[in-house]
């Protein structure tokens, strides 16, 4: 396939050597050089657009992936607020979107063991649960949004929690301490506390790799197809 990177940080060129390594080609790559100025005529050239931008861009370069009809694989976060409006230009434009808030397999499986323990853990309301969530220096978006899906799987599953928040403890709010340090690629910790004991699960990536991956392997799955995707319907 012939790829172009909207986002050509340390993520982007992670991606570009596994794509690489797959035997696809990189035809356009965008950093904050050109991220005002790349044409709809350039990203033509493309097959199937790869977005790790910022939250201020994304919206732009979804819509023109929209506008030159090319496929577009979203990794930013911090956008979600405004994905009815995206929604509705991609059917509108005919668009093909595949968006998640991590695309990692292990944090997939992680996800699965999350909502699960969450529906065990609705019978005792003994332990109160809290999550914290630890990110390198230069991510913008706070909390991460895998840590929000991870949030909403725990919201729908425990009568306890209606909803999530960074400021408040208050009993029905999940507190979600979020903590921006060095490099770090991206931990996630799930904890119900009691008296007692407590339950901890956790995933921890090492390195940018298992996301690299996932994108790549969505912008494979988007082939021929319209409409709008995800890890759920990757895996």
């Amino acid at each position: 396939m012939k790829i172009a990177l909207l986002g050509y940080g340390k993520m982007g060129k992670e991606i570009e050597s596994i794509a690489l390594q797959r035997n696809h080609t990189i035809v356009l790559k965008v950093d904050e050089k050109n991220a005002s100025t790349f044409s709809i005529d350039e990203l033509k050239q493309a097959d199937v657009a790869i977005e790790f931008s910022t939250p201020h861009t994304v919206i732009a370069n979804i819509n023109k992936c929209f506008d030159a009809q090319v496929p577009i694989v979203v990794g930013t976060t911090g956008w979600y607020d405004q994905f009815s409006e995206t929604e509705n230009s991609c059917a509108q434009k005919n668009g093909t979107l595949f968006y998640a808030s991590n695309f990692s397999l292990g944090v997939n499986l992680f996800m699965k063991v999350n909502s699960y323990l969450a529906v065990l853990m609705n019978k005792y309301d003994t332990y109160n649960v809290e999550m914290e969530e630890i990110h390198h220096i230069h991510k913008l978006d706070k909390p991460s949004g895998t840590a929000i899906t991870l949030a909403n799987q725990i919201i729908e599953k425990l009568d306890r929690k209606t909803n999530w928040s960074i400021d408040s403890k208050e009993p029905n709010l999940l507190y979600i301490e979020d903590k921006r340090e060095g490099e770090v690629p991206g931990t996630h910790i799930i904890k119900y506390i009691s008296e007692v004991d407590d339950i901890e699960i956790m995933h921890k990536a090492h390195n940018r790799k298992g996301f690299a991956l996932g994108a790549v392997v969505a912008a494979e799955f988007l082939k021929g197809k319209k409409g709008i995707f995800t890890m759920k319907d990757l895996l």
